[in-house]
């Protein structure tokens, strides 16, 4: 009997086609292959999956290595109890054991845990943790060492209140803090008064105020707190000393003189607001500014693709009463929109609505500077429908359509009466807001 073993193949490893038959005929050889006998042979195919002497693998196994621990040095030996035992008798400056806190919340100890144990209450580790972030980030950034250490002992409350702002605007807010010896109170007024500086550029005076310097930044906060109360008033003139108290520029200083002493002269003052008549703010929304807002509008919305007759349909009143601010209007409406409290939103009670274009090429903006293929909402005053001024924007109904035009262009068309003056534009919010229009880019 045969077996598989006994086998022998005949083959030559060197000629794939070897066999005697071949070797005694050759000229059948050359008569029936498919090919030419003078070619180069084909390159034998070999059925070995891996070669006899395989090149070394690379090594993909990584040997674990624990990233760099955040506890200072001398912490570093401590066990749990050793741990435990520094933050119940402070010891050692806040900023060195405030990294115990999340060590300890990674081996399961919660914030009321960690409270019964060391005396330290949940609102006051998130203190520590937060401000001892804020303090590293102010020395990666090579911050004055006197000013940090300014915050060495019981700091922690006021680096805590600066979080919010980026890493250039700490560094000025708390030079700021140091040299006017403010406390938490006064550090998260600063805080919030250059975190919302950017988003006030359409309020009155914005341009007098300087960004860069958390002085003017705070003193535009009073400055606008004082605008909120009535002229006169103890209210108003004292949040108009104050701005005036902790303004820095010139620019600043002088546009709260002004305000103090009563505004210009009459004159001055109507042209003032013939000039605020004409302009037409166009401003982007930003992500959460609504949220963030001080005081909101709400508006009712109208799409300009159902025509006039819902406009006109729409609620007229639209007030917030009692003591929790509560909407109340005279009748019921699909649409609505908040929008934050800016200034030309103000001075619109009763009569305001927004309008929706699906495209932003129904206004007549300045040709091939800007896409302008986006929505946009048009908040126009429907207690203005006469067409008076030249340079003043109107919702009217042109060729069965709406449009957004000068009042010149509608009186060329001897339009003399609008839906509405528009006086504001609100374009949606967007990741790169650097194409922020100007009331310049109008034709």
């Amino acid at each position: 009997m045969l077996s598989s073993t006994s086998l022998k193949p005949i083959a030559n490893l060197k000629n794939p086609f070897f066999s005697p038959f071949l070797i005694q005929t050759p000229s059948l050889l050359s008569s029936h292959l498919p090919f030419s006998p003078s070619k180069p042979p084909l390159k034998p195919i070999s059925a070995t999956l891996i070669p006899a002497n395989p090149p070394p693998q690379q090594q993909l196994y990584q040997p674990f290595r624990p990233p760099p621990s955040p506890l200072p040095p001398q912490f570093r030996s401590l066990d749990t109890e050793g741990r435990l035992d520094v933050l119940a008798n402070r010891l050692g400056l806040w900023f060195e054991y405030a990294p115990l806190i999340p060590s300890l919340y990674q081996e399961g100890f919660s914030p009321p845990s960690l409270e019964e144990i060391t005396g330290i209450s949940g609102v006051e580790q998130n203190t520590l943790i937060v401000g001892s972030q804020v303090r590293d980030s102010l020395v990666q950034s090579n911050t004055d060492e006197e000013l940090i250490a300014f915050f060495d002992t019981g700091g922690a409350e006021l680096l805590y209140e600066i979080r919010l702002l980026s890493v250039s605007q700490r560094a000025e807010a708390v030079r700021y803090i140091v040299e006017n010896r403010l406390d938490a109170k006064g550090a998260q007024d600063l805080a919030r008064a250059v975190k919302d500086f950017p988003r006030r550029q359409l309020d009155k005076g914005w341009k007098s105020f300087d960004y860069g310097i958390p002085g003017d930044c705070l003193s535009f906060m009073y400055y606008r707190q004082s605008r909120e109360h009535r002229n006169p008033s103890e209210q108003r003139s004292a949040a108009l000393k104050q701005a005036l108290q902790v303004a820095v520029s010139e620019s600043a200083k002088n546009e709260v003189l002004r305000e103090l002493e009563g505004g210009k002269d009459e004159k001055g003052q109507k042209e003032d607001d013939l000039e605020a008549r004409v302009r037409v703010p166009v401003v982007r929304m930003q992500f959460g500014e609504v949220a963030e807002a001080t005081s909101v509008v709400v508006l009712p919305v109208c799409k300009a693709e159902e025509g006039a007759e819902l406009i006109l349909e729409a609620p007229f009143e639209c007030r917030s009463r009692g003591d929790f601010g509560v909407v109340e209007t005279e009748k019921e409406w699909k649409r609505w929109v908040v929008l934050p409290g800016w200034e030309p939103l103000a001075g619109l009670n009763d009569g305001g609505v927004a309008v929706t274009f699906i495209d932003a090429r129904v206004i007549p903006w300045k040709a091939n500077r800007w896409a302008m293929e986006e929505p946009i909402l048009v908040v126009t005053d429907r207690n203005r429908k006469e067409v008076e001024l030249d340079d003043m924007f109107y919702l009217a109904t042109v060729d069965g359509g709406l449009k957004v035009d000068t009042g010149s262009r509608l009186k060329e068309m001897g339009v003399k009466e609008c839906l509405g003056t528009v006086v504001l534009v609100v374009r949606p919010p967007k990741e790169d807001n650097e194409d922020q229009l100007s009331d310049a880019d109008w034709e």
